[in-house]
């Protein structure tokens, strides 16, 4: 018999305390981890076992407070608020208990069982921050854990309370603060019809948050009410006369209740000793110097610079590495395999789709590595403060920086984090124009062209065209801005994080999880990709396998060994396999539609990657090694991928191609989240025209540029 027991915990605090670091040394997952605010835009569980429990622990948002100003707050309240949590777990930033206490007041007044975490008591420590771990419990009706999230400390004294309250859930009972006289009167006087109302639905505790709720003026749950025209109209009449009587609102007077509440508590738990002035300042000091009016944004540029620079010239050497190891591998895997179609989906299809896309590896390892250092030590959120005024003279809220900065990574997570903007025409822009972030999927097609066209200034060019992807994106933003009328404003307001020295497990995590993913990708769309791009240009077999000159060749087989006779069967046999390419469904195809990109100058080879990268960006690279595989002379030792493309292709239009590649459709998983994110499948479909547009309009401009200067 099975008795086991079911436990479900939901994780609530502030974003940026720690709460999903927290999960994961809970229950030892990677959840992915930031030091900027509602990382987390959905709920996400993790499960773990503890003696003869089975516990599930929700990661709610990150939120401030439970009025549903936002959808992350409106998903942690009606979480909390359904009661599907057994016990909530209130997680606080022990350095910064008054901050972090707003919520938990809140909290309180749903009265449900809670367990308070002091994670980061490290900084707290460090701060000379005493806390009276007793007396904070016994004021707050719960458990109050010291945790660190990062060192595992505090673990086994979580676990053994969750166990305790479990167990004995009269034990602890969170309190009810009680406000001022006039305020409590309201209260009950609403909570009295509210009960009357709804005597079959709730109980005494969730009438009287209702009634709290309600005199705050929450919009959320006056619409809940609607039907009750009397209940409105009492509120409506206590919230007037509470105004009218303290010249406040009623959000101020119970904002300031409950301050009043945070400080009483704090003032008989809390010491803080004074700190030297250096060790305070340190903060200040450093903000002084990255966010200064003048020299912030260029040094912002040039740590961008520095990152991208890096990744290319370090990544040299991995990337030589996996190319010499995917030519063995393709050389050893030749002569194991008898001539036949087999043999050539293998060596020119997987072999050389899959090993032309994975040589970026390293490249994207090290890209995320100085990501996660930007992510840990708290200097990109202090980036999106910085870029805020910037981004306003484009029509942006500066809360947008955070998810175009995840662009960089994949245009799906970063699509999904525009929730974070309250304002639905600034969400809605910042959707658009996403897609125009050079996500990794990108990555290896710009480190392909720079490698094979500005060898030597490969990391600049690649930088470049990051720094392009957001000129274009902001210049996309002023142009939906006229497009849309938008006339609303709204102040920018987010947390500046302490700047902390980010660990060793947490910058890992995050490169081994993008190494991952991009493995996952290689194993799946690109070896499918690569796949069908090889079974494209191979059939119709009766057409394809006809072009294959035996006469001239023949002939030229007969003649004396002579330089020139293996330099004209060279050529021969490279223009029979170029006309048998140009004959199979995918030269048909791209002929097909080639006569759209002729303007830009791209060959049909070229158009060939152009369609492949609809599905997946990534596929754009194994649709170049398939189709240069064909070519007798790039499978020789000496000629690399980007030594082949080189010799196919001008400078300029590699430069044209690249941003078209940059700017052209969304990938399909990237247009779909657009779908269900910007509420339909018209602006899905407005995103993909508009991007298609802006890149072959782009790309003409370049052409015609650089043939009117050349």
């Amino acid at each position: 018999m099975d008795t086991q027991k079911k436990i479900t915990l939901g994780l609530v605090g502030n974003p940026n305390c720690g709460k999903t670091t927290l999960l994961n040394k809970l229950t030892n997952s990677k959840a992915n981890v930031g030091n900027y605010p509602r990382v987390t835009v959905a709920i996400q569980s993790r499960h773990l076992r503890y003696g003869d429990q089975e516990i599930e622990l929700v990661d709610l948002p990150g939120i401030y407070s439970l009025t549903a100003q936002t959808p992350e707050e409106g998903i942690g309240r009606n979480y909390i608020n359904s009661e599907a949590a057994d016990i909530v777990v209130n997680i606080l930033d022990a350095s910064n208990l008054e901050r972090s206490m707003f919520l938990s007041t809140q909290l309180l007044e749903m009265r449900r069982p809670t367990i308070f975490v002091l994670n980061m008591i490290d900084e707290a420590r460090r701060n000379k921050i005493k806390i009276d771990t007793k007396a904070l419990s016994s004021m707050l009706g719960g458990p109050v854990i010291e945790f660190n999230a990062l060192q595992g400390e505090g673990r086994a004294e979580f676990l053994q309370a969750v166990e305790a309250m479990t167990n004995n859930p009269g034990q602890f009972s969170p309190v009810t603060i009680r406000y001022d006289a006039h305020l409590e009167d309201a209260i009950e006087r609403v909570q009295a019809l509210i009960r009357a109302l709804h005597q079959e639905k709730m109980n005494d505790r969730q009438c009287r948050w209702l009634a709290i709720k309600l005199l705050e003026g929450d919009d959320a749950l006056l619409r809940q009410e609607q039907d009750h025209a009397h209940l409105l109209e009492m509120v409506r009449r206590e919230r007037y006369d509470l105004a009218r009587d303290h010249n406040d609102s009623c959000e101020m007077l119970f904002a300031d209740a409950r301050y009043g509440f945070i400080h009483g508590l704090l003032s008989e738990a809390v010491q803080r000793e004074t700190l030297p002035i250096g060790y305070r300042d340190f903060t200040r000091r450093l903000d002084a110097i990255l966010l200064h009016r003048y020299f912030g944004i260029p040094i912002f540029v040039l740590f961008l610079w520095v990152m991208f620079e890096t990744t290319f010239n370090l990544g040299v050497y991995p990337t030589s590495w996996i190319e010499n190891f995917v030519a063995w591998v393709s050389a050893s895997v030749d002569p194991l395999l008898p001539a036949g179609q087999i043999h050539d989906l293998i060596i020119d299809g997987v072999l050389a789709g899959v090993g032309g896309t994975i040589v970026f590896l390293p490249n994207i390892v090290i890209l995320f590595f100085f990501m996660a250092l930007f992510s840990e030590t708290g200097y990109l959120t202090r980036a999106a403060f910085l870029m805020d005024r910037l981004m306003h003279t484009f029509g942006l809220h500066g809360k947008a920086l955070i998810p175009l900065v995840i662009g960089f990574g994949c245009n799906v997570p970063a699509v999904m984090a525009t929730r974070t903007i309250e304002s639905d025409r600034s969400r809605l822009i910042t959707i658009l124009i996403n897609p125009f972030m050079l996500c990794t999927a990108r990555l290896p097609v710009f480190i392909l062209f720079a490698g094979a066209f500005f060898q030597e200034y490969a990391g600049t060019v690649v930088f470049l065209m990051y720094m392009s992807s957001i000129v274009i994106a902001m210049g996309a933003a002023v142009l939906l801005n006229h497009l849309f009328a938008r006339n609303d404003k709204e102040p920018f307001v987010m947390e500046l994080p302490p700047y902390r020295i980010p660990t060793l497990r947490a910058v890992l995590i995050q490169m081994v999880d993008k190494a991952l993913d991009f493995l996952s990708k290689i194993s799946s769309v690109i070896l499918v990709g690569s796949t069908v791009i090889w079974f494209l240009q191979a059939y119709p077999k009766d057409i394809v396998w006809s072009v294959n000159y035996p006469e001239q060749i023949a002939t030229m087989e007969a003649l004396p060994d002579s330089p020139q006779k293996a330099t004209d069967l060279a050529d021969l046999r490279r223009q029979q396999k170029q006309e048998a390419l140009a004959k199979s469904y995918l030269g048909q195809i791209a002929k097909t539609v080639s006569p759209v990109f002729a303007p830009l100058d791209f060959t049909w080879k070229d158009t060939v990657a152009i369609l492949t990268g609809f599905v997946a960006k990534e596929v754009v690279v194994a649709s170049y090694a398939v189709i240069y595989s064909q070519d007798e002379s790039s499978t020789e030792e000496s000629m690399s991928l980007r030594q082949a493309l080189g010799k196919s292709m001008s400078p300029l239009v590699a430069v044209a191609f690249m941003f078209f590649a940059l700017l052209y459709s969304p990938c399909l998983a990237t247009i779909a989240t657009i779908q269900r994110e910007a509420g339909g499948w018209k602006w899905a479909g407005f995103s993909v025209a508009f991007s298609l547009i802006l890149a072959w309009s782009l790309s003409f401009t370049i052409i015609q540029a650089g043939h009117f200067f050349v």
